[in-house]
C-alpha cells in the first residue's frame, strides 16, 4: 500500500457537484491499494499515519502528531497512486488491486486510523468520480510505501 500524506488547513471531496466530507487542519490521505497487499499494511501504515510528527509545536517544530494536535483525517482510495511509468508515457495500473482487495483494504485503513485516533476518519467514496480541494498547510507533504518498511 501507498500513502500520500498531506498537512492540510482544509480539505474536502465533492461528488457529483455535492459536498461529501470536508475536514478543517489535519491530514489528507491518498490511498493506493496494490495487489498482493495485505490487512498487516493496512495496519502498520494506520501506525505510522496517525503517529506522523508532521504538526508543529509550540516552538514551531515539526514535533507533533495528527493525534497531539487535535486535527481531522480525511482518506480518499486513489488507484493512480500504484501507477508505473516504467515504460512509455501512458501509466500502467496493472499492478493496482481490483475492488475485491482494494474496498475491504482501504476500509479496513480507515477504520484502522479511527480507531488508533479516536475520532471519525471522513472518507470519498470509492470508484467515484471526486472533486478533491485541500489548501496544504506548510507545505508538507510525506509518501510512504507498505513494501519500504526497512
Amino acid at each position: 500500500m501507498r500513502l500520500v500524506i498531506q498537512r492540510v488547513s482544509e480539505a474536502s471531496v465533492n461528488i457529483g457537484g455535492l459536498l461529501h466530507s470536508t475536514i478543517s487542519h489535519g491530514l489528507m490521505v491518498l490511498v493506493g491499494v496494490f495487489e498482493g497487499d495485505t490487512e498487516e499494511d493496512a495496519r502498520w501504515l494506520a501506525a505510522k499515519c496517525v503517529a506522523m510528527r508532521i504538526f508543529p509545536d509550540e516552538t514551531g517544530v515539526m514535533n507533533r502528531s495528527v493525534i497531539d494536535a487535535g486535527g481531522d483525517i480525511l482518506a480518499v482510495s486513489q488507484f493512480t497512486l500504484c501507477a508505473s511509468t516504467r515504460k512509455g508515457n501512458r501509466p500502467s495500473y496493472i499492478h493496482a488491486a481490483g475492488h475485491e482487495l482494494a474496498i475491504p483494504l482501504y476500509e479496513y485503513f480507515c477504520s484502522e486510523c479511527s480507531a488508533l485516533s479516536n475520532k471519525e476518519v471522513k472518507t470519498g467514496v470509492f470508484g467515484a468520480d471526486m472533486k478533491v480541494s485541500l489548501v496544504n498547510d506548510g507545505p508538507v507533504t510525506i509518501v510512504i510505501d507498505s513494501k519500504l518498511r526497512e
